[in-house]
């Protein structure tokens, strides 16, 4: 791979962002009702590429439980308000009501709550209660402490999430979780991340994971690029994770599934992750635009609230419909952020593309006009492409 001169004594590869690519058109189109989005991992198949970001303003039991009725699947943060507070609606009631000034310093100390090892059981039965699939985050750090109660709620796919988590994390202050081991005892199916790396993502595969979360401070609530300096952009990250899942397939006949985790606003975004090599992808800020969405019209990271380094802000969105219309239409905006999944449809069924398999397939082109190139009127009115 060609390194760019950082300095005398430094080197780089030039990594690229979803800004920076676009997707190639093909000899051939296809008729969008035709195309198949379909998504499985492990013994679970989904109707829609996509899961709901494990955040407390996106995803609350509710909207577990719709998003899994539209076909996708909801990731439900069980380290945050929901196994804190028997009722959370009067603490996020508080929190859409904070001055910018004061949201992080007051988040902190409503984070503070102990966690409720019985709420653990009771949110994720709430969502099994509807007959959807039940997903569930926990950092690694509590991934042991709270494994008894997640297994006797029989929790369907489990997520072991932080902003990078890593096969081989050393300390002298505390016996660090063996990853590996966890992974292959847990007796259902586990997603890890977030990583960045070729490397990193094969030593997660490695372990016997499920799946990947790509991206370490894409997402639109997330500050861990400011306050730590790290983090690589998202088409980079997920094309260098594919090559490791080819590895790992290689090596191993088990394919791990690829999930782009953040960084995308639109359906432009999904589709460009998809053929970077996602076979599916995270979301929260664009679900955070719901009408349903228990954070009203706020969202936050999972270290936003961290006690003494957080790296994540309350940002506020506008709020554009329903989690149904943003999903899966019908849209009445022309910017992309409304019916992703149509947007996804079309661009797969408009390059010729009838699966997400074969989506992966398509051609990319580094395209650094592609956001400006005869949209200087759109910029100037802020409508379109020029939305910020």
């Amino acid at each position: 791979m060609v390194q760019i001169d950082i300095g005398l004594g430094k080197s780089g590869r030039r990594a690229y962002g979803f800004d920076d690519v676009a997707i190639v058109p093909s000899r051939r189109t296809r008729d969008p009702e035709d195309v198949d989005l379909t998504w499985e991992i492990d013994a679970y198949r989904f109707d829609l590429p996509v899961m709901a970001s494990a955040m407390d303003g996106v995803v609350s039991p509710d909207t577990a439980v719709k998003i899994g009725q539209l076909g996708g699947l909801a990731c439900l943060n069980l380290e945050g308000l929901w196994t804190r507070y028997e009722d959370p609606d009067v603490v996020f009631n508080e929190i859409a009501s904070l001055p910018p000034e004061k949201a992080t310093l007051r988040m902190q100390e409503l984070y503070l709550e102990p966690m409720k090892p019985e709420l653990i059981g009771e949110r994720i039965r709430q969502i099994k209660d509807a007959g959807v699939v039940a997903c569930a985050s926990v950092t690694p750090q509590r991934t042991k402490q709270f494994l008894p109660e997640i297994l006797a709620a029989e929790l369907d796919i489990l997520v072991i999430q932080g902003t990078v988590v890593t096969a081989e994390h050393k300390s002298t202050q505390a016996e660090p979780l063996n990853l590996k081991e966890v992974v292959r005892e847990i007796p259902i199916p586990v997603i890890v991340g977030g990583c960045a790396s070729y490397e990193a993502a094969l030593h997660l595969m490695r372990t016997g994971a499920a799946g990947v979360l790509v991206g370490v401070g894409p997402g639109h609530a997330c500050t861990t690029r400011g306050v730590l300096g790290i983090g690589v952009p998202q088409a980079t990250a997920i094309a260098d994770v594919r090559a490791a899942r080819m590895r790992h397939l290689d090596e191993t006949g088990v394919y791990a599934h690829v999930i782009a985790d953040g960084g995308m606003a639109t359906g432009g975004d999904i589709a460009k992750a998809i053929v970077c090599g996602a076979d599916a992808v995270m979301i929260g800020s664009p679900l955070a635009a719901a009408q349903e969405a228990p954070g009203q019209g706020y969202h936050w990271g999972m270290a936003t609230f961290h006690p003494t380094l957080p790296r994540g802000a309350r940002v506020q969105t506008t709020v554009r419909g329903t989690l149904e219309e943003i999903l899966v239409g019908p849209a009445r905006e022309n910017d992309g952020r409304v019916n992703l999944m149509g947007g996804l449809r079309t661009s797969m069924a408009t390059t010729g593309h009838l699966s997400i398999k074969e989506f992966q397939k398509a051609e990319l082109m580094i395209a650094p006009a592609l956001q400006t190139e005869g949209k200087s009127l759109q910029k100037a009115q802020a409508v379109g492409m020029g939305h910020s």
